[in-house]
């Protein structure tokens, strides 16, 4: 049978509860949340009247809760605008309202007494054949089913949403004993395809997958951290991005979840996991105990590990459990992988230190490798399972076994074996069969090595990805140091930066010149895109940089006229170009993105134009493309200035959209052109299908405008006007208004004395004149060394 999702109840509206209500809004489907009705008035209700029969009384509770949740940062929503597609209601009142529901998902509290009675009552009122699911974290799913209906429990299981359900990918779907497996396989699909998620079916065990190996990791940490006299800055050193974690590493991530949240789940399980081989690890250390007493949970009561007194961070001494100014950490094994990009590569040269650092990493790895071999098949038959969870669920850029891989299956036992660890006798067995890797890529797929069969076996679901990691060298048709052209097949190419942070210099301009040559010989299209943490962070300011200090103008002229005429390239070629940004998608590659045929955007795209913060208008044709977009939304009997305007402010506020679907507000993306994808794993696979759509469409080249209406003086004298005004009240240094007078003389045509058709070749010799002006100003060179040595803008 065929099954959609157009409506969704969720029953509990607290953080998570909200939350989640707000991405089932963020991709279209209608909500309905609701909460208990209050049992006493406040003090405002009472001066007003009200009573408890009142409709805003009794939906006080679920109002007030989703009100908070639209309000937090980050934002739970894609799009303020899709809150209307949330209704909000109480659950004595308007339980009966789930009859029309498709989907119910309970987040009510972790009590199993309490959960219980929720689906005695949703029984009640359910339609057969509703989906019925918990987001309980920890309760195991077979009780909470108990004395319910066979259709009920057929169509029951546990959901488990990480927190926060917009940015963190992992959906665990735990089956209960009767769920069937076309629930199982629907919800699999639907995580995927359309909430975004990387979807993980586990076993029903302490915490599933992604707590049990999480909290593992964590807790075996806060006993480490005192058996090798670390401090939590060490920690956080040695735990972060280095090996391809969040920034917030170990202890300023348990701040920001809250510590009574980790103590919870790790004495779960200790209770409930006597078998476990490490059982002893998950008893919460004296220390953790004080932080408790003294309530030092974290960001919740202003200190945890970290607390911040005026505008210093002091950072907790586990010794004497006092808070002194943070110190520096620093490690000669980590100085060793500074030179390695990706994280990796880096764990053999950390296994291997000399240093305090590389005896922690022998012993963290080894523990890890030791704890998940063990977990197979308690907590899931598949190594994979665990490492996806790893990745989605906690941010890790490499799950466990890929860790291990890296390090060297081998290599990985000899370092249990000298921490008097074994492995499970599995693994042992799946080197003595020959395979001596957990994973194997074959024609440009995933293999998993299967413990049942004793063999490699693809890794399900890839079909409707395309992996780059998996086919760079083998579908390679050209390269150089900053970028790579794949073949990704059908006739469409793919363009992948390989730059330090994907900034955009002359080896990524002369890769997209070589891919579109190359596109238009022999191929029907051209994709942009790749699958880094970020799509672009703009073009190399520290080329610019040192160019202007060296004030060699000529080359800098001829650097931002060939970085112009690659965009008008990516517009005006005979092939479609179709360009795929995601997470920051700043300043060039902003750029890019506005002169492609096509943008196929991962919702969780943060695009704009900042190069007001060093000091430059944006000088890739992104000034010039404003312009345009403004003349072209003109329509008769418009005020032309109003409408200009708009697109002046979204540079000179150096304005980022915080979703894709906010990019439309600002006139970066355009209706009816681009378009979104929940799940950044199928970005580059939408894109390819987009190139070949355009190319079979019988794409024909674009003709270059010369169409394009400036205001001239008439909108230039409204800038300069209000650059003054700005100024003059101090919301704007001198030098910002030396650049934003810069960017209107560009957006009004320059000083003509009238409307005027121009070309876009115009605007772009104006833009290219005023960005070099600007980058001989000795206060633009003190913003671009700013932002280079301390990642930052500088106000001056």
């Amino acid at each position: 049978m065929k099954r959609t999702i157009k409506k969704a109840a969720v029953i509990g509206s607290g953080i998570m509860g909200s939350a989640i209500a707000c991405h089932f809004a963020n991709i279209g489907v209608e909500v309905l949340l609701l909460d208990i009705a209050p049992k006493e008035l406040t003090e405002a209700e009472k001066k007003k009247g009200l009573t408890l029969e009142d409709k805003v009384v009794r939906n006080r509770i679920v109002n007030e809760h989703l009100a908070n949740s639209l309000k937090s940062k980050p934002s739970p929503i894609y799009h303020q605008k899709f809150a209307s597609r949330i209704a909000t209601g109480n659950i004595d009142d308007d339980l009966p309202k789930i009859a029309d529901c498709d989907w119910v998902i309970e987040v009510v509290v972790e009590r199993l007494d309490i959960k219980q009675k929720v689906f005695e009552q949703i029984e009640k009122h359910r339609k057969p054949d509703t989906l019925i699911t918990s987001n309980t974290s920890g309760i195991p799913i077979h009780f909470m089913s108990e004395g319910r209906s066979e259709d009920f429990q057929k169509h029951f299981c546990g959901t488990h949403f990480f927190n926060p359900p917009r940015y963190l990918k992992l959906f665990e779907i735990i089956p209960g004993p009767q769920t069937s497996q076309e629930v199982l396989d629907f919800l699999n699909n639907y995580g995927e395809q359309f909430l975004g998620k990387t979807s993980v079916v586990a076993k029903d065990t302490p915490a599933f997958i992604g707590n049990r190996i999480g909290i593992y990791g964590i807790m075996s940490l806060f006993h480490q951290v005192k058996e090798m006299g670390l401090t939590i800055e060490e920690v956080d050193k040695l735990t972060g991005p280095v090996i391809g974690r969040p920034k917030s590493a170990t202890f300023r991530t348990v701040d920001v979840v809250g510590l009574d949240t980790l103590v919870h789940v790790a004495n779960g399980i200790y209770e409930n996991c006597p078998n476990d081989e490490v059982h002893e690890l998950f008893k919460v250390p004296g220390f953790i105990d004080t932080m408790m007493e003294n309530k030092w949970l974290g960001s919740k009561t202003k200190q945890g590990f970290y607390k911040k007194v005026d505008k210093d961070i002091l950072a907790l001494d586990l010794d004497t459990l006092e808070y002194r100014p943070q110190k520096k950490a620093s490690f000669a094994t980590l100085e060793l992988t500074k030179t390695i990009d990706k994280p990796i590569n880096r764990f053999k040269v950390l296994v291997k230190g000399t240093d305090k650092a590389g005896e922690f990493y022998r012993k963290n790895f080894s523990g890890m490798f030791a704890y998940v071999s063990n977990r197979i098949p308690e907590i899931t038959d598949d190594l994979y399972k665990i490492d996806d969870a790893m990745k989605a669920g906690f941010g890790w850029e490499n799950g466990p076994f890929e860790i291990w891989d890296a390090v060297g299956v081998e290599k990985g036992i000899e370092l249990m074996k000298a921490e008097g660890l074994e492995p499970a006798a599995w693994v042992n067995e799946m080197l003595a069969s020959g395979n001596k890797s957990f994973y194997t890529i074959k024609e440009g797929a995933t293999y998993y090595y299967d413990i049942a069969s004793k063999s490699q076996k693809k890794v399900p679901g890839q079909d409707a990805f395309i992996i780059l990691n998996n086919i760079r060298e083998s579908k390679k048709v050209w390269s150089n140091s900053e970028a790579i052209i794949q073949d990704l097949g059908d006739g469409i190419l793919n363009l992948e930066f390989q730059s330090k942070m994907n900034t955009i210099g002359g080896g990524v301009l002369q890769g997209i010149n070589k891919a579109i040559d190359l596109a238009e010989k022999e191929y029907d299209g051209l994709v942009i895109g790749n699958q880094a943490a970020n799509f672009s962070v703009g073009a190399n300011i520290g080329m610019i940089f040192m160019m202007a200090v060296e004030q060699e103008y000529d080359e800098l002229n001829m650097a931002i006229k060939m970085f112009q005429d690659t965009m008008m390239r990516v517009r005006y070629s005979s092939i479609p170009v179709v360009v795929a940004p995601h997470g920051m998608t700043l300043g060039g590659g902003c750029e890019m993105s506005m002169h492609a045929d096509k943008v196929v955007a991962a919702a969780e795209t943060y695009i704009g134009l900042v190069e007001f913060g060093v000091g430059v208008i944006p000088g890739g044709g992104g000034s010039k493309e404003m312009a345009l977009r403004a003349a072209d939304t003109f329509r008769k009997n418009d005020v032309e200035l109003n409408v200009l305007q708009e697109y002046f402010l979204t540079i000179g506020m150096a304005k980022v959209s915080t979703s894709a679907y906010e990019a439309f507000d600002l006139g970066i993306l355009q209706h009816g052109k681009d378009v979104i994808v929940v799940n950044k794993d199928r970005q580059i696979a939408e894109a390819k299908k987009h190139a070949k759509l355009l190319a079979e469409a019988g794409y024909t080249q674009p003709v270059k405008r010369k169409d394009v209406k400036v205001l001239g003086k008439q909108a230039l004298g409204m800038f300069l006007v209000g650059t003054d005004s700005m100024e003059a009240g101090h919301y704007i240094s001198e030098h910002d208004k030396k650049i934003a007078n810069k960017l209107a003389y560009v957006m009004a045509g320059g000083d003509l004395s009238e409307p005027t058709l121009v070309t876009e070749q115009y605007l772009l010799d104006l833009e290219r004149e005023a960005f070099l002006s600007l980058c001989g100003e000795r206060k633009t060179l003190e913003r671009i060394q700013f932002m280079l040595t301390k990642g930052k803008p500088l106000r001056n």
